[in-house]
């Protein structure tokens, strides 16, 4: 596939799935860093969307102590779903800001029901330290934002699962992990059952991140008309990228982050992008959020020669 010289930027400022707050004004400091301009610098025709609809915590009761704020969560997923549906349908490609990762439910959901309708499959390329593949059952926190991948995969709670009334959005053969360092012990075992690729930062120190991306993209488009990036802030160390909400020492260089990028744009097999936990509560004078915005640039095709 070619991908359309129209980008189409969808926020998304939800932070019910996350323990820590402020993860909602991730897409206003994506924004106010310039990512608009610097996307229309590169030749692109952008179409700012504005934000998805999210009710205010304050107001909403959190629910089950298992899945905390599922139903506003799921509220906002379907929402999301259904103009990332749209947004591909109408050939442009759809950049998604967060919000906690839980919006990767809604997302993903979009997406993959818009290649459906073509009788085509997507795969999945997810950039974090963490799995995000909790349930209810077996979630330590009940925090949503640790269970949308296995959401996708078809297994969780059925408000995110179903979302078109169809599960899984994706294959576990063409889901890859890459960057994982911090995964709980009987998520493990979910990630086993599900069958996904995965790439740990041993694999990237051992291996190198050309030979992983290389294995990633190749897994991911197996069968499937391209995949979706989902990049999570905290897959970069936090050395880098101090404004997530939950940092874990050992990441990826700021190297290894464009690299991935990089070759992310070379494969021309991306669909569509989201980038999310950005949380400038915690954030160092914007420092991750203008790194997201460079990663962002990497992967839609900025070139340093």
């Amino acid at each position: 596939m070619t991908r359309s010289s129209q980008i189409a930027i969808l926020g998304a400022p939800l932070d019910f799935g996350a323990g820590r707050r402020g993860v909602d004004m991730g897409p206003s400091a994506l924004r106010l860093a310039g990512l608009n301009a610097k996307l229309h610098a590169m030749g692109y025709e952008v179409r700012d969307l504005g934000n998805v609809p999210v009710a205010q915590q304050e107001t909403i009761d959190e629910g089950s102590a298992t899945a905390k704020y599922l139903a506003p969560i799921a509220q906002c997923c379907a929402e999301l779903a259904r103009t990332v549906s749209g947004i591909v349908e109408k050939g442009q490609f759809p950049l998604v800001l967060g919000g906690d990762h839980s919006v990767a439910a809604g997302t993903i959901a979009g997406i993959s029901n818009a290649y459906k309708k073509r009788q085509q499959k997507i795969g999945v390329i997810w950039i974090d330290a963490h799995a995000d593949m909790n349930t209810p059952e077996i979630s330590p926190s009940g925090n949503v934002h640790g269970m949308p991948l296995a959401s996708c995969l078809g297994s969780g709670p059925r408000e995110l699962t179903d979302i078109f009334g169809y599960a899984p959005k994706m294959e576990g053969r063409n889901t890859v992990l890459i960057g994982l360092r911090d995964v709980d012990e009987r998520e493990r075992e979910m990630v086993r059952a599900l069958g996904v690729v995965t790439f740990t930062m041993r694999d990237i120190d051992e291996l190198g991140l050309r030979k992983i991306m290389e294995q990633s993209i190749a897994a991911a488009c197996d069968g499937t008309a391209g995949f979706h990036l989902s990049l999570d802030m905290d897959a970069v160390d936090p050395d880098e990228a101090p404004g997530v909400g939950t940092p874990v020492r050992g990441g990826m260089s700021y190297r290894e982050a464009h690299l991935s990028m990089e070759m992310i744009c070379d494969s021309n097999k991306m669909l569509s992008m989201e980038v999310v936990e950005v949380n400038p509560v915690l954030d160092e004078a914007n420092r991750t959020a203008l790194l997201g915005i460079e990663l962002i640039m990497s992967a839609m095709g900025k070139k340093i020669l």
